[in-house]
């Protein structure tokens, strides 16, 4: 496309979900630099903190799902019973030098499990450290952090936020310009870094929570200081989408993001997982959440 119908005009940006997290354990630092190495335009990091406050990369509190943990019988006394009744390992319960013993599980049934155990379980100076690197050479690459949680942790008296916003600070990656976005579930979390901070704030919502052109305009009204807005694909495609939502996001000066595509997990209605990108790109949406960037960004090549 000589110019895409996103908000600038420019192609949509590949985020690299969790990683390249359809070829490596999600959350690991060989999972980031490979989807990098492949020309992904963002990596994704979801964060949870330890007993000291460290903030790692993990889509859970609980650390059963994506480390060795189980396997390791020195943390058998930390596991834990939760309201559900299941047992796991609480991120939170654990000193940050416990975490940093972990290592990484490729947590999809029917991906590749040869390199489990050989990762460990990053802390998110070090994945800006691992951008950073991009950034010396001249290089746009984005960081997309996730606020995990937040409701849950407060309940227990922990600021997943202020933790977030004390790191943007150290690590000098505030401000409007930075490659630095946030991401959550919550509102009130993204007040904060956005009012603190002042980096780009991204809400992320269920598709149950979404609804036609009103819906988007009383958000706006509600909350003005969003960057934009992440959807699920099912929100935006399919037969129960709402297609026009891209366009009055963009009339109201929003992006649009859009989670998640898989190529083991195509929608029902789609062939392929190609066909979910071009019916995206040909809406205008301005950046894609992808476990498998290098097909992603092959797909984009192939649009434009």
């Amino acid at each position: 496309m000589s110019r895409w119908p996103t908000l600038d005009g420019c192609a949509p940006r590949i985020i690299a979900h969790r990683g390249a997290s359809g070829l490596r354990p999600e959350h690991t630092l060989p999972g980031y630099q490979l989807a990098i190495d492949q020309g992904a335009d963002i990596i994704e990091p979801d964060l949870v903190p330890s007993r000291d406050g460290v903030l790692f990369a993990r889509h859970e509190r609980g650390l059963g799902r994506s480390t060795d943990i189980a396997r390791r019988p020195e943390f058998a006394a930390q596991c834990q019973v939760l309201d559900d009744g299941s047992k796991d390992w609480l991120a939170e319960q654990l000193h940050s030098r416990q975490i940093d013993q972990l290592r990484a599980l490729q947590a999809f049934p029917g991906r590749d499990q040869g390199f489990d155990g050989q990762f460990g379980i990053p802390r998110f100076d070090r994945v800006i450290a691992l951008a950073r690197e991009q950034w010396t050479r001249g290089r746009w690459l984005g960081v997309y952090p996730e606020i995990k949680h937040p409701d849950e942790y407060r309940a227990v008296g922990i600021d997943a936020t202020g933790l977030l916003i004390a790191a943007l600070r150290q690590l000098a990656v505030t401000g409007s310009d930075s490659s630095v976005w946030v991401q959550c579930f919550e509102r009130w979390p993204l007040h904060r870094v956005k009012q603190d901070c002042g980096n780009p704030v991204f809400a992320l919502f269920e598709a149950e929570a979404i609804g036609a052109g009103d819906w988007l305009r009383r958000l706006r009204q509600l909350s003005p200081w969003l960057d934009g807005v992440a959807l699920p694909k099912a929100a935006l495609i399919g037969s129960e989408g709402h297609p026009e939502l891209t366009a009055l996001a963009h009339d109201i000066g929003w992006q649009v993001h859009v989670w998640t595509l898989r190529d083991d997990a195509v929608m029902a209605g789609f062939n392929s997982v190609q066909q979910e990108y071009v019916a995206l790109f040909e809406q205008g949406v301005d950046a894609l959440f992808c476990d498998f960037p290098e097909s992603a960004l092959a797909a984009r090549a192939l649009a434009g």
